[in-house]
């Protein structure tokens, strides 16, 4: 897997933008043309990128106002249309030059009901739609869409328009990954690798567990991360159970610390954790590290087109094995997502679903694996993470940074 440098040059062979935005759109393409739809009515900001190659700041990420139209057939149908926020709207026209410039369109719904449904924008933005629709020769048949504001498929409903859920279709159509796909997920993974190098230079009494994000997050974007969406920093007693975030916490002589660094670079991301000890270790540190090491390793080991995934899930303890009740309650702990433009795809890997609806590995996909083994200390746990493609030789590794043996940071 390679990580070629990140600008474009003429005496390498790197990302072909135009080739992944034409793999990209035809993966849509096509499922839409299986599903039952006339159209894909677009709001998650994944598959808005993945369909009409664009992107604005993550600030608007979660406000339900940009939306994208992909339709089956008819005029307008080579490319979708995009509705986008403001002076967004004439920046893709003057620099997103495979959209058609009549399909960049300034929208506006509401912001997540800052403007209530009874000022009209969701009303009139249905009414063009359903305008569109007519146009194309599609009046009366389905629209698939994502995520929706209740206010907004009521009034889709209102105005006639029968929604079924086209998320399904989105996330089938990003799971296999073309070469582009796969080396700018690459790409990001080898920045991670570098900032793990600073963590662990950094790493030793005295500094706070915030410290250590703040200097992630400097590094990611000094090296052209395009959105840091979290840094995970955990250590001493907050490890076991595991609480997914962050604190103000001084890291003391003999802690062991964990760290989830989620970033992305051109859109695709990384899940990618690390655990350490800080200046020295104890047996029950050790132990548990091993344990999770093994748990990956046979994971790791299992990887190939044609194995599913509750295959994959097997081979990690149970829940109850490991100190909870229920698969319910230890989600997230032995687990794999995938990995591309959003930070959990398909497959998901995990006891709590995999064993019921189990997914075929195919060639192409990337996934990252956890594993988590708390410490017999009852304070401490060992956290492992490694993102993995399948391909037809067997799984190839994209996180580097040593993870055989527990690390001791700036030992005593």
């Amino acid at each position: 897997m390679s990580a070629p440098g990140h600008m474009g040059v003429d005496y390498e062979e790197r990302v072909d933008f135009a080739r992944l935005r034409e793999y990209r759109l035809g993966r849509a393409k096509d499922a839409l043309a299986a599903s039952e739809c006339a159209a894909f009515l677009l709001f998650d900001f994944y598959n808005i990128r993945y369909t009409t190659q664009t992107w604005i700041g993550g600030a608007l990420g979660d406000k339900m106002t940009r939306y994208a139209l992909l339709t089956r057939s008819g005029e307008g149908s080579e490319a979708p249309y995009l509705w986008d926020f403001g002076s967004a709207v004439r920046h893709h026209q003057l620099y997103s030059n495979w959209l058609p410039d009549e399909h960049c369109l300034p929208g506006m719904l509401g912001m997540r009901g800052a403007v209530a449904p009874s000022a009209g924008l969701m009303e009139s933005a249905v009414r063009q739609i359903v305008g569109m629709l007519a146009d194309a020769g599609l009046t009366g048949q389905p629209v698939g869409v994502d995520i929706v504001e209740p206010a907004f498929m009521l009034e889709m409903q209102r105005q006639g328009i029968t929604v079924v859920d086209c998320q399904q279709s989105m996330l089938d159509a990003r799971v296999v990954k073309n070469a582009d796909e796969i080396m700018l997920l690459t790409q990001a993974a080898a920045m991670v690798d570098g900032v793990y190098v600073d963590i662990v230079e950094k790493l030793r009494p005295g500094v706070r567990e915030n410290e250590i994000v703040a200097l992630a997050n400097k590094r990611l974007y000094e090296m052209g991360s395009d959105q840091v969406e979290a840094v995970n920093a955990i250590s001493g007693e907050r490890c076991n159970p595991h609480p997914h975030n962050f604190t103000d916490r001084i890291i003391r002589p003999g802690d062991q610390a964990f760290f989830d660094i989620i970033h992305s670079f051109n859109g695709y991301r990384t899940c990618y954790y690390r655990t350490f000890a800080v200046g020295s270790s104890t047996p029950a540190q050790r132990d548990a590290y091993t344990k999770a090491r093994e748990w990956m390793d046979v994971a790791i080991q299992a990887v190939r087109p044609g194995v599913g995934t509750d295959e994959i899930a097997a081979l990690w303890p149970k829940a109850t094995d490991f100190g909870f009740a229920d698969e319910l309650a230890a989600f997230g702990l032995q687990f794999g997502h995938g990995l591309g433009l959003g930070l959990h795809e398909r497959p998901i890997i995990s006891r709590l679903n995999s064993m019921r609806e189990p997914v075929e590995l195919v060639e192409g996909m990337v996934f990252a694996l956890e594993t988590y083994c708390p410490a017999a200390d009852g304070f401490s746990a060992a956290r492992i993470e490694e993102e993995v493609v399948v391909t037809a030789d067997g799984p190839q590794v994209l996180t580097l940074y040593p993870a055989q043996d527990l690390v001791v940071t700036n030992p005593f």
